[in-house]
């Protein structure tokens, strides 16, 4: 494990760094890749940046001043990604086994890298990107104070999730400083909504089941659901976080459909629980809060699975 120093230090002497993503990528991760990418862009290093999936067109905004470069990479650095298999393919087999540098904020991190910057105690990766590039002498600009608190937002779910710290808010107060719109990107992530996603979100709430008096709350997402509303991903974004809003229920679970035909479990849990040790049963991870795995089986066969294992804490 290396300190966000030792990670500087690193990369200000590494060039050609090609920054990766992982798959069904969120604001944290995009926004850690854009600041990262446009802070070394500005030390006249060439950067970019890969993901295995298409990004939302919500979060296209964050790369509008990464300059594209093109160069075989020398470097590859991981940002937010907590496991070798949460970079998708065909990035995982391009170029998994050849990080260099992991940052991240995962306390599930596998340290599949050949070092890692590791702080499980920062609400969002970002934070760490912010601690790196201060570290560096980079000047954070608007859009890199744009990308930055996009990642901090989404990872706390605009600063309401218990993962957020004092540094968090003294982070963001320094971030709308510096330019961000933290207004404009706010109502962007938080509050505006497609009508596929309306009719998406009707469908999926007519899937809620309780189990264990109440304390355990449970919404499937189909690939039929998904198709007859004409969602997009940026629709499916942020439906996990509705289970965990009924009052008194302390464990929320999201099963959803995936196009290889796999389920993919998204948990959020309220304290005590820990969604990270109950995902970890099955090869999953995340955080206390929040956390996912993956089955290769029926989507019933997966709910069994994984409320046998939430009873366990109830």
């Amino acid at each position: 494990m290396i300190s966000p120093q030792e990670a500087a230090e690193f990369l200000k002497n590494s060039n050609d760094i090609l920054i990766l993503t992982h798959q069904f990528p969120d604001g944290d991760t995009l926004g850690s890749a854009a600041a990262l990418c446009c802070g070394l862009q500005k030390l006249n290093k060439r950067v970019q940046v890969k993901c295995s999936d298409p990004i939302s067109s919500k979060y296209k905004f964050l790369f509008s001043t990464v300059k594209k470069q093109k160069f075989i990479p020398q470097t590859i650095v991981a940002v937010d990604i907590a496991d070798l298999q949460l970079i998708g393919e065909p990035n995982q087999s391009l170029y998994g086994e050849k990080t260099d540098l992991c940052i991240d904020h995962h306390p599930s991190n596998s340290g599949y890298a050949k070092q890692s910057c590791v702080n499980p105690n920062a609400a969002a990766t970002c934070e760490i990107i912010f601690d790196i590039l201060n570290i560096l002498g980079t000047d954070i600009d608007k859009a890199m104070a744009d990308a930055l608190y996009t990642g901090i937002t989404t990872d706390t779910g605009c600063f309401k999730y218990i993962n957020v710290t004092p540094l968090t808010y003294r982070i963001a107060a320094d971030l709308v400083e510096k330019g961000a719109n933290g207004h404009k990107i706010n109502r962007l992530m938080f509050d505006t909504k497609s009508p596929a996603r309306m009719e998406l979100e009707c469908n999926v709430l007519n899937t809620m089941e309780y189990f264990c008096q109440s304390r355990v709350a449970v919404i499937k997402i189909t690939n039929d659901m998904i198709k007859s509303a004409g969602a997009s991903e940026d629709d499916i974004e942020g439906l996990a976080t509705i289970p965990r809003s009924i009052k008194g229920v302390l464990v929320g679970v999201t099963l959803r459909e995936k196009s290889d035909g796999g389920i993919k479990v998204s948990l959020r849990a309220q304290p005590p629980l820990n969604a990270s040790k109950i995902c970890a049963a099955f090869g999953g991870g995340g955080h206390k809060g929040a956390a996912g795995c993956t089955f290769h089986t029926k989507m019933e066969t997966a709910q069994k699975q994984i409320l046998s294992e939430v009873i366990k804490y109830i």
